[in-house]
């Protein structure tokens, strides 16, 4: 495994030899001798042997999943394993041997390709009541039967407590065990893979939780020469940082190798501060695919950033960093200004329509232009990135819990504009992200939430979240982070969409928009150059046209309040209304539109508020 620079050949952490011994390996550089102490069955101390980069191993016999041990540092100090695969009693608590076998039936699975990614975000506590992988398996049945390709978990490593975001981890290889641990992850993983869904997993590699984290008791994982908002960044540039980035990359290739993670969604890369000459973005997104382990799997990565930098999807070949995708956040920055009218924080650069129709032409709307949030100019251009390698969405966790309430779009906007707005990221040319509960409208919030046990810590929490809301200017109380009844208001009710009425409406709606992008190729692989977007005068209209040698494609919505009359320039033939946000079927007024229209080059029709059309010919029908 080549990950910058001449590393053992062994993965950190404890490695079962099959013959009743296990190999325990722990990097602490700045330690004389390190001692493994294991603590049950029986409590026994084997010491480890140090070679010249500071790696600390040895086996010791007669050691079986279930033991539990912590590493003595220079006699005195015992601490967790950093590579630890369990924590059963959190992150105070000593480290767990686990069995690695797995009784996987996911062997024809190789993945799919990104361009049919529907990606479903949730949060393994709040998704069920229950809040533990086995519990989110009970609904895969209705994901699968809304269409989505793509399920996405918020952070898993082990973080304090048992409510937290995820982004507070602290043991990046253990699964955090409230949900389940690593056989309940193993045990959804392949539940997904049985009915055609990929898992993608949300890891962070910029930053470590403050509670349980004892990284800097075994050596220099952090860097003091940047900062990042949640406290001190990774060390992946400085002295050391070989170690360092050799932990992170083995800890991504846990995940794709052993327990069968489709994608990875890298949080906050622009947290990640790198001036190496061979960035660990470039190295880990080299050796993450090296380690596909069945030939034509299919893996991929995906960054949050918020840069606005098309290097970090552009090919090593052309001077970018070779991974998959991004999420892009200025799309939906445009639509919530457009929709809401909200224009505090870093909403103050958006809210004019064009700015929604560039972001879904050309993917950022900042490509270079001045931005006054920032007070700098921001971004570069995106044109000749395909669609597909964006990330889009109306909502996901960020941009709903870090709102002062945690309050979602249902909370904000009509039904018929909720609708609007699933048809324009279902159908967006990039690739459409729900986050749990939007699907039907849940209008339970998704506020931020942890569980420390430091007092300290708590009050720093509080303290930060006010400060952070402060820009905003918003009117209300803050839900406290650390009660347990800001918790529980976040678990989803999805029993809503089974009675009649705007909850059911809405889940059939986005059921209908993804079968309409799975089912139509234009829509499922836009082609750039036979895309166009644009406007309809002055109004607040948009079209996006998608075309090929057997179909057109013209997706028509209306943001405005008021009823418009307008004409919609439509190629010359007969149009088939395929899908009207207005029909009673979708619980709106009715739709003002015959099911087939005859163009001549233009048609005139009556936009009502919120209004959301596809309509569909066929080149044979000219």
């Amino acid at each position: 495994m080549s990950m910058g620079g001449t590393s053992p050949s062994h993965c950190m952490g404890p490695t079962l030899t099959g013959d009743g011994s296990c190999l325990f390996r722990v990097w602490a550089p700045f330690a004389d001798f390190v001692e493994v102490h294991l603590l049950s069955p029986q409590n026994r101390l084997k010491p480890l042997t140090r070679d010249r980069r500071g790696y600390h191993t040895g086996v010791v016999d007669d050691v079986l999943p279930g033991t539990t041990y912590v590493f003595r540092l220079d006699g005195t100090t015992e601490r967790p394993d950093p590579a630890s695969r369990f924590q059963p009693r959190g992150v105070h608590g000593p480290s767990e041997i686990i069995d690695p076998d797995f009784g996987w039936t996911d062997t024809n699975w190789r993945g799919l390709p990104l361009h049919q990614y529907i990606i479903y975000e949730l949060h393994v506590g709040t998704f069920t009541m229950p809040g533990s992988f086995d519990a989110a398996i009970t609904c895969l049945d209705d994901l699968a039967t809304l269409g989505v390709t793509a399920v996405e978990l918020m952070p898993v490593a082990q973080f304090p407590g048992d409510r937290n975001w995820g982004y507070d981890g602290v043991y990046p290889f253990a699964v955090q065990n409230s949900y389940g641990g690593p056989a309940g992850l193993k045990r959804f993983v392949n539940a997904c893979h049985e009915r055609g869904m990929a898992v993608v997993l949300d890891v962070v590699y910029n930053h470590l939780g403050p509670e349980g984290n004892y990284f800097r008791d075994f050596g220099p994982y952090f860097s003091d020469t940047y900062q990042t908002p949640w406290g001190s960044p990774i060390n992946f540039d400085g002295p050391y940082s070989d170690e360092v980035r050799r932990y992170f990359i083995e800890n991504a290739v846990y995940w794709i190798t052993e327990c069968h993670v489709d994608a990875l969604r890298l949080d906050a890369v622009h947290a990640i501060f790198d001036f190496s000459a061979r960035p660990f973005l470039a190295v880990l997104a080299q050796t993450v695919k090296g380690h596909a382990s069945t030939p034509g799997r299919h893996i991929h990565l995906i960054a949050e950033s918020a840069l606005n930098d098309i290097r970090l999807i552009r090919s090593p070949d052309l001077g970018g960093l070779g991974l998959d995708a991004q999420w892009n956040d200025d799309l939906h920055h445009a639509l919530h200004a457009v929709m809401t009218g909200d224009r505090r924080g870093y909403y103050c650069d958006f809210g004019r329509f064009d700015q929604l129709l560039a972001a879904l032409r050309d993917g950022f709307v900042y490509t270079g232009q001045y931005s006054r949030y920032r007070n700098r100019c921001h971004g570069n251009s995106c044109r000749a990135i395909p669609p597909h390698r964006f990330v889009v969405f109306a909502q996901n966790h960020d941009q709903i819990g870090n709102r002062l309430q945690g309050d979602r779009l249902s909370a904000v906007l009509s039904f018929d504009a909720l609708k609007m707005i699933a048809g324009l990221i279902v159908l967006s040319p990039n690739l459409p992200m729900l986050f749990m509960g939007e699907e039907y409208g849940e209008t339970a919030p998704f506020p931020y939430f942890v569980s420390h046990t430091d007092p300290q810590l708590i009050a720093a929490v509080r303290k930060g979240r006010r400060e952070e809301f402060a820009s905003f200017e918003w009117d209300g109380d803050m839900p406290d982070p650390q009660a347990e009844e800001t918790f529980q208001s976040a678990k989803l009710k999805p029993e809503r969409r089974l009675a009649p009425g705007r909850h059911h409406h809405l889940w059939e709606f986005y059921r209908c928009l993804i079968s309409l992008r799975r089912s139509i190729g234009v829509l499922l692989q836009p082609d750039p150059l036979r895309m166009a977007v644009s406007r309809i005068g002055s109004q607040r209209i948009g079209i996006i046209h998608h075309w090929s040698d057997m179909v057109e494609v013209c997706i028509v919505f209306y943001t405005g309040e008021q009823p418009v009359s307008v004409r919609i320039p439509l190629s010359a033939g007969s149009w088939k209304k395929v899908l009207d946000s207005m029909d009673v079927k979708w619980g709106g007024s009715g739709s003002v539109l015959a099911d087939t229209i005859q163009s001549e080059g233009d048609v005139g029709m009556t936009m009502l508020p919120y209004t959301f059309l596809v309509l569909v010919k066929h080149i044979s029908e000219r």
